[in-house]
């Protein structure tokens, strides 16, 4: 098996097409013609997944976040990017990173699988793309029965092993409808207002940024690693139902560089 025929079939889920002007995502090291020894699965690339991936064997990382979003210019081993890059050119592992373009899809994308993981039911395209029907950021869906603010704040955290939640007021009423962006989602809010979500989950805000909820809907500020870590367990899923026999490896490693105390 090659690079590309993995290449083609995480492709398949989410076109490179779809990735967002300013994404990097697609295959940052290595060559598409290169035998696969295995697969390690992350959130983000860094010196220590590679190290990982060295140890498993596995000369192929699929991450989430692209290690190189801008020009490289130089390869001095100043920074972590250079650094990583460098690493996985020495021991030829390859790094692929599917990014805005997993974001960007309603079936087995970013966003569905939060959607999953707290339960929504009659989910959809948040914000569409025009034209599109399953294409877009974002996801609304609705809880299978109304909770309380509190509960639901309590779920949310257990379930996406939050350190802390930064969330607005409470409304003190239930919560059933439910807007949810992985990752940096505040460009989102509008959208969940004007859905009619009574919670939005995302991460990223801004404090000013929370004034925007204006007493209309709650934010539920609870991390971005928090907010996408599960994509690892998705990326794992489409290609060992693919390949069911292969060696395939979901990272053991935190990359989360926020810490709480």
């Amino acid at each position: 098996m090659y690079i590309q025929d993995i290449l083609s079939l995480l492709e398949s889920v989410a076109p490179p097409h779809l990735q967002e002007s300013y994404d990097n995502a697609g295959l940052l090291v290595g060559h598409p013609c290169t035998s696969v020894t295995g697969i390690l699965f992350c959130l983000d690339s860094t010196e220590a997944i590679i190290e990982e991936a060295i140890g498993l064997g596995c000369n192929l990382v699929v991450a989430h976040h692209p290690i190189v979003f801008r020009g490289l210019k130089r390869f001095n081993g100043t920074n972590y990017v250079e650094r990583t890059v460098m690493q996985a050119i020495r021991h030829n592992v390859a790094i692929y990173a599917i990014h805005t373009n997993l974001d960007n899809v309603y079936h087995q994308g970013v966003n569905a699988k939060i959607a999953e993981k707290l339960g929504l039911l009659h989910t959809r395209i948040l914000a569409p793309r025009p034209g599109w029907q399953d294409v877009g950021a974002g996801l609304l869906g609705e809880l299978p029965e109304p909770v309380s603010e509190m509960d639901f704040l309590q779920a949310v955290k257990l379930a996406f092993r939050a350190g802390v939640i930064r969330h607005t007021a409470l409304l003190g009423r239930p919560v059933q409808r439910v807007a949810v962006c992985g990752g940096s989602g505040s460009f989102l809010l509008s959208d969940a207002r004007r859905a009619g979500a009574d919670v939005f989950i995302t991460a990223d805000f801004k404090y000013h940024e929370f004034f925007d909820a204006d007493g209309e809907i709650m934010i539920a500020d609870i991390g971005h690693y928090e907010s996408e870590q599960f994509t690892i367990e998705l990326l794992f899923g489409i290609v060992r139902e693919k390949f069911p026999t292969f060696a395939l490896h979901c990272t053991k490693l935190n990359t989360n560089p926020v810490c709480y105390m």
